[in-house]
């Protein structure tokens, strides 16, 4: 009868400490997430600096041989890989800051944002699409979301560069609406896709937003 009570006080026990040391977990490895995107962001800048000094040093070079100058266009990125830190979002009314992985993938959404294969390039023209999960506990992932209002800002950083957007579009869409995907060759725009309602979630809450410098 001991035995049997002391099995059921250590059930217990694991069953209150397992949401509690799965958080943990998530926030280790969203920290994780985060310290590998911030390095590849300060490399990236650095490649960024180099590469422009090369650049200028054969482009003066053309020019003393050829005697004028040509416009120069800037080259695409290669695709992103699957799974690996492109970025990092930032809201700060939310105290937000999370690694942005690339593909909506479960396993990328876990501990992270991700972008959808097939939207804009973080940074280029057209409609980039970032998604997260909405936790159930405060402040994790996307759950405080929908706290954001009307000319609230959003920062990315990628490629050693900082972007920033400002909110003015908010919008609850069923789960098929993929309209909230389509962009402006024009314009270079940002949509965050997450659940809505918090519990048994039925729709999805779109923010979406301006780039205004960077």
């Amino acid at each position: 009868m001991r035995k049997l009570s002391i099995a059921l006080i250590v059930v217990g026990l694991l069953v209150f400490l397992y949401p509690i040391l799965r958080d943990w977990n998530g926030d280790r490895q969203q920290k994780e997430l985060l310290r590998e995107a911030a390095r590849l962001e300060v490399e990236a800048e650095q490649r960024s600096v180099q590469d422009s000094a090369a650049y200028q040093y054969m482009e003066l070079s053309r020019i003393l041989d050829e005697g004028e100058m040509a416009a120069s266009g800037q080259e695409e990125p290669a695709d992103y890989e699957a799974g690996s830190p492109i970025g990092i979002i930032r809201i700060d009314k939310l105290d937000l800051e999370l690694p942005i992985l690339e593909g909506a993938t479960q396993s990328n959404m876990k501990n992270a944002a991700a972008r959808v294969t097939g939207t804009a390039k973080l940074g280029h023209t057209g409609n980039a699409a970032i998604a997260a999960h909405r936790a159930h506990k405060t402040g994790r992932l996307f759950n405080r979301l929908n706290e954001l209002t009307y000319g609230d800002e959003i920062i990315v950083m990628t490629a050693g560069r900082e972007l920033v957007y400002r909110v003015d579009q908010i919008s609850i869409v069923e789960p098929t609406d993929v309209s909230v995907l389509e962009g402006n060759p024009d314009e270079q725009r940002l949509t965050l896709i997450t659940c809505d309602p918090l519990y048994e979630a039925t729709h999805r809450l779109i923010v979406q937003a301006e780039r205004v410098s960077g």
